[in-house]
């Protein structure tokens, strides 16, 4: 684990610039001419359960996972740069000055694409801190409940993820990444205990300040440690999250205290972290829409999943096999009642909320993307949800689309534990497909309340008899003028695709020929005439399996 740290962070030698004015900027190389690494030799940036999730699910070693150039960044550093996150996926660095006048320097530099200030922090004297979190007891009394879960009950079962733990499947063997605030007294708290006493934490670390501790129960930044137990709270009787039985990194991108661009950037870092480390699943309750400079603040068109660089970031964690769940946002009520950022990325699940009879909470933020793309996917119950007390013992309870992410990333976690051979895509398409209105999705619920228990059987169709040497999944879902599908085989062979409409009609074919041991990609292109409504897609092999997912046309 320290030396994926090292790959990502400077965990040493970091200069304490709190007490200065600090001009934070993202720093874009060229290339990676040069480098010392290399994709034939992965172990050197990448743990060995990073390669292994690689492997398993025919994911080739790619450029971007290579770490920036030492060489490069060693020259900013020369220029008088302090060195904070650092990124392969977008081949860039995250510094500080207190001289902004080095920049000039910096930008000169030959192999330095391009530039940007991502944020100006003043010495901190004393902030204003939120306002506290308080208890809502009337809520605690309409949730009690005499089972095992205590007052999760409710949030379990509506998504029948208690079916699965009921089972066995609590989300052993699988890896969790929260990216939030810090996480208040978890360290401490009795909620946690069988948590750390089992060692399932297995790594921390405060992309703001550049530090390994992101604990801190004196001031009021605990909404991780809120996140965190919905999944993993573990108090019988009156608290049982849905994936008690999972690892966990816990991973700080967020200051309270401001919203810059920064954040976004620390994001990113956090998610390269979590697939570096090996992380199955990155569940994360935070988001961005309006920034302190105004120039910065994203407008609806660019929450199209390919503009903010979180966004991105998200899309990429799901094609290094992760599934990243993120939060809606509780804007449905504002003028901005949209999705944000990186709710908005594509091949992930976007969580928005319901109360606890299923109905939509007005909170939640709603879609389209600005491309058209369904948001949210799935939801899970928010108005109100159960989690630990942060002030001391039992339970509290608070709103938010916060809550209805990690409870839906644990049931992740305990749907993948129970069918180990499906991808990230299948395991999203299953849980979709589950979903109470899959047949009419809309912009409040997406496909509605899913069924974990439904979806492993969905699952089980989908992988009986299924090599290992193929994974197919499909993307956009739904679609308007095209859909890309993307195989992965061991050997050459052809492969039949059709689509079919809703009443079994052939509206498209095609034949082609997969790669030598690899991924193969294909574009439908050309379906805009088709009429609104569901679609299936099938794959046929050599050997007569046919491989099915369902589209639905917007």
């Amino acid at each position: 684990m320290k030396k994926i740290l090292f790959l990502l962070l400077i965990l040493a030698g970091i200069k304490d610039i709190s007490a200065q004015t600090q001009y934070k900027y993202w720093i874009v190389f060229t290339d990676k001419n040069g480098s010392p690494y290399s994709i034939s030799n992965p172990s050197a940036y990448l743990s060995p359960r990073a390669i292994y999730r690689r492997t398993k699910y025919g994911i080739p070693i790619q450029i971007n996972d290579l770490p920036p150039n030492p060489s490069y960044i060693d020259s900013v550093i020369a220029k008088g740069a302090i060195l904070f996150n650092r990124s392969g996926w977008f081949n860039a660095i995250s510094v500080a000055f207190t001289d902004t006048n080095n920049m000039a320097k910096v930008r000169a530099l030959p192999f330095v694409q391009g530039t940007r200030n991502v944020t100006i922090i003043k010495p901190r004297n004393g902030g204003k801190p939120p306002k506290p979190f308080r208890p809502d007891k009337r809520s605690l009394q309409a949730l009690a409940d005499t089972t095992n879960y205590g007052q999760a009950y409710n949030q379990s079962h509506m998504i029948k993820v208690d079916c699965l733990n009921n089972a066995g499947y609590r989300g052993k063997g699988k890896r969790i990444a929260v990216i939030d605030t810090r996480f208040g007294g978890a360290d401490k708290l009795a909620a946690f205990d069988s948590l750390r006493n089992r060692g399932q934490i297995l790594g921390t670390w405060d992309f703001v300040w550049e530090k390994s501790s992101v604990y801190d129960d004196s001031i009021n930044d605990y909404h991780g440690e809120l996140v965190l137990s919905c999944m993993a709270a573990n108090l019988p009787g009156q608290m049982v999250g849905d994936a008690v039985d999972a690892d966990y990194y816990l991973l700080r991108t967020e200051d309270i205290y401001s919203e810059n661009m920064i954040e976004d950037d620390n994001w990113a870092s956090a998610a390269e972290y979590a697939d570096s480390a090996g992380a199955d699943i990155i569940t994360t309750s935070l988001g961005y829409n309006t920034l302190d400079d105004a120039r910065n603040t994203y407008t609806y068109a660019q929450m199209n999943g390919r503009t903010a660089v979180a966004s991105i970031a998200a899309t990429i964690a799901a094609e290094k096999g992760i599934v990243v769940c993120a939060a809606s946002g509780n804007d449905g009520n504002d003028t901005w009642h949209y999705i944000s950022t990186p709710a908005d990325a594509d091949s992930i699940l976007t969580v928005g909320a319901v109360n606890q009879s299923g109905g939509y909470a007005s909170f939640s933020s709603t879609g389209p993307t600005s491309d058209g793309r369904l948001k949210p996917n799935v939801v899970a119950q928010g108005a109100p949800a159960a989690e630990a007390n942060p002030f001391g013992s039992g339970v509290a309870t608070e709103s938010g689309t916060s809550f209805a992410t990690p409870i839906t990333a644990g049931a992740v976690a305990s749907l993948w534990q129970a069918d180990t051979m499906a991808n990230n895509m299948q395991i999203i398409n299953a849980i979709e497909q589950s979903a109470s209105q899959y047949s009419h999705p809309d912009s409040l619920l997406g496909y509605g309340i899913p069924d974990y228990c439904q979806a492993l059987t969905i699952l089980t169709g989908i992988t009986e008899n299924r090599p290992v040497s193929m994974l197919v999944k499909t993307f956009p879902n739904p679609f308007t003028n095209s859909i890309t599908l993307s195989f992965y085989s061991s050997f050459t062979q052809n492969l039949k695709v059709a689509l079919y409409n809703s009443i079994g009609q052939l509206v498209y074919q095609k034949v082609l020929k997969t790669a030598i041991g690899g991924n193969t990609q294909i574009v439908l292109n050309q379906l805009q005439g088709l009429s609104s409504g569901i679609y299936l897609v099938t794959l046929t092999d050599e050997k007569g399996i046919v491989y099915t997912q369902k589209e639905v046309k917007q």
